[in-house]
């Protein structure tokens, strides 16, 4: 009979039912929000939908992770867990790396193919008959239709904040970096030092984009109702910065748990996979700068 050396068997648990509604309603509400912004509506209960539904993903992600704390604190997981852990994480991250996959190739997709054939290039030259006088340029300041869909004033100046927000997280992979080898090593006091470090130029990141977002709606006209260039640049960097949000959280979680005392250089792979994750945000920025802000 296999015991919890070899493998350890949780029991039944409520949480992945409180995720999935939490998620049905977190996304719901989001949806409604981002169609009525479209629709410059002010009574839209989007906001309220997506507040509840974060609030009931925050409850269920600190009773879970608690769960899972406990069960290691308590001996309970063995080294074949721990490579289950790690091959879970690394699928976890795969499937994130395909979910930006499919955004950055539907921006491929519109400046190179879409785009120029209602311009009237390529195989489907016909489309010009629907908007004569449109000439595709990106970024697209000039839309097909300005009746249906203002185009932007202007664009982000790539070289302010964008940039910024890039040195600081990149900035912040050096320093997790740094606290994983303190870890390593067992510096307690500079793994605490560089991983604080983190989670500031994590949150500095999104108060520098919250700035970024305000200055973009209400001086620049870019929303996500300016023609599909607002469209695709929300949905890219927003996204992106719901996982900077989430991963600035589980560092924080993290750094909570280096202060109780938690890891070491034999059992740390909380402490890794959330450096894995952080890893992962960081690179898709850097792909998000290239090719959203600069070219």
């Amino acid at each position: 009979m296999a015991t919890h050396d070899h493998y350890y068997v949780p029991a039944q648990s409520k949480w992945p039912i409180i995720a999935s509604v939490g998620l049905f309603i977190t996304v719901y509400g989001l949806g409604m929000w981002f169609n009525d912004m479209k629709a410059a509506r002010p009574d839209s209960h989007g906001p309220l939908i997506f507040f509840i539904g974060s609030l009931v993903l925050a409850y269920m992600l600190f009773g879970w992770f608690g769960a899972v704390i406990k069960e290691s604190r308590a001996g309970l997981y063995s080294p074949q867990l721990d490579r289950s852990f790690r091959w879970g994480m690394t699928w976890f991250i795969f499937s994130e790396v395909m979910f930006f996959v499919a955004f950055f190739g539907a921006l491929f997709y519109v400046r190179n193919i879409s785009g120029p054939d209602i311009a009237g290039e390529g195989s489907r030259a016909m489309t010009q008959l629907l908007w004569p006088d449109f000439q595709f340029a990106w970024p697209l300041l000039h839309t097909p239709d300005p009746t249906l869909y203002p185009a932007p004033k202007d664009i982000i100046n790539p070289w302010g904040l964008p940039l910024l927000n890039t040195v600081l997280l990149v900035s912040s992979s050096v320093t997790v970096t740094i606290a994983h080898h303190a870890l390593n090593k067992g510096h307690r006091g500079a793994l605490k030092f560089w991983l604080a470090l983190t989670v500031v130029l994590g949150i500095a990141f999104l108060g520098f984009q919250a700035e970024e977002y305000i200055h973009a709606y209400k001086e620049l006209g870019l929303t996500l109702g300016s023609g599909v260039y607002g469209a695709t640049f929300f949905m890219l960097t927003g996204f992106h910065g719901a996982h900077v949000t989430i991963g600035t959280l589980i560092l924080l979680v993290m750094l909570i748990r280096v202060m109780r005392g938690h890891f070491n250089a034999e059992h740390q792979f909380g402490f890794e996979a959330a450096t894995w994750y952080w890893h992962f945000v960081d690179v898709v920025w850097i792909g998000l700068f290239v090719f959203v802000y600069v070219l």
